[in-house]
């Protein structure tokens, strides 16, 4: 979220309508998922998807050229230990199959099993909670790459409880380099920072975007951004806000777009979790 270059505004929608254009033919096939911004975007004011793409109910054109993507498998699993549609949906490492699905997925894909495991978690966890929102892990997997590289982002890895071993914290947010004016929300007790915001753990939520999106994923009674659980889970009710139904081009582009104002993050994200989706088909290829 901290690397927006540019504030949102009429000057990105030609770029954006092509995205979407892109997109249809994807979502169409596959669901590929991200944070959307609910009422308060991280670094600004809320997308009007009206403003980025036509959200009407016509069938965007795939351009020439473009292949279509297949369609993603479900994550397996299931919520053994809580009853779906809670806020955790179950403690994320309490589901073997998922454990397992990870553990398939780690080296064809370059993400570790534990950060595959939140996204996967976040998933289901949003298939009970919002199921019209149509979430896919491959979406928050593309958004955490770019964001953290799955919370390895500076050297650092997750632990075993999905923290990072060392705070990610990202730039001041004091309106330079392209990053909104965001003065301290939270007396520094996210980002350790009593002056701006920082954006905060593997998904990058800034202190006052956590506050009202903050989510515990795993079960253990704490809502924290550092831990990867908690943040996945939060990122999928910040997407799915709205009503939004994110198999539909303009509602998944107007998530992502909101996530990071930029068309050309929209396509990196894109272009990552649609990388993801293929290779998870057939990971031991």
């Amino acid at each position: 979220m901290w690397t927006a270059a540019r504030r949102p505004g009429g000057r990105m929608v030609t770029q954006g309508a092509m995205t979407v254009a892109v997109l249809a033919g994807v979502l169409g096939l596959a669901v590929y998922a991200v944070p959307h911004a609910g009422p308060e975007w991280a670094y600004g004011e809320e997308v009007d998807p009206t403003t980025v793409a036509d959200s009407g109910d016509a069938p965007l054109a795939l351009p020439p050229g473009v292949d279509a993507v297949p369609g993603v498998p479900g994550v397996p699993g299931s919520f053994p230990s809580e009853e779906p549609g809670t806020e955790s949906g179950g403690p994320t490492g309490a589901d073997p199959v998922l454990q397992d699905w990870a553990a398939s997925l780690e080296e064809p894909l370059g993400i570790s099993a534990r950060a595959l495991q939140a996204y996967g978690h976040a998933e289901m966890v949003l298939k009970s909670a919002r199921p019209a929102c149509r979430l896919a892990w491959t979406t928050l997997a593309g958004i955490g790459s770019v964001e953290t590289n799955h919370g390895t982002t500076g050297g650092t890895s997750l632990a075993a409880d999905g923290r990072p071993a060392k705070p990610i914290r990202g730039p001041a947010l004091d309106g330079t380099n392209g990053n909104g004016a965001h003065p301290d929300s939270d007396g520094g007790e996210l980002d350790d920072d009593t002056t701006w915001d920082r954006a905060v753990g593997p998904m990058q939520f800034i202190p006052e975007t956590w506050d009202r999106w903050a989510a515990d994923g795993d079960g253990d009674g704490v809502r924290d951004p550092n831990d990867i659980d908690d943040a996945a889970v939060a990122a999928g009710h910040y997407l799915c806000a709205d009503n939004r139904d994110l198999s539909r081009a303009a509602d998944w582009y107007a998530a992502v777009f909101s996530y990071n104002h930029l068309d050309t993050y929209v396509r990196e994200v894109y272009a990552r979790a649609d990388d993801y989706g293929k290779r998870s088909k057939s990971p031991r290829s």
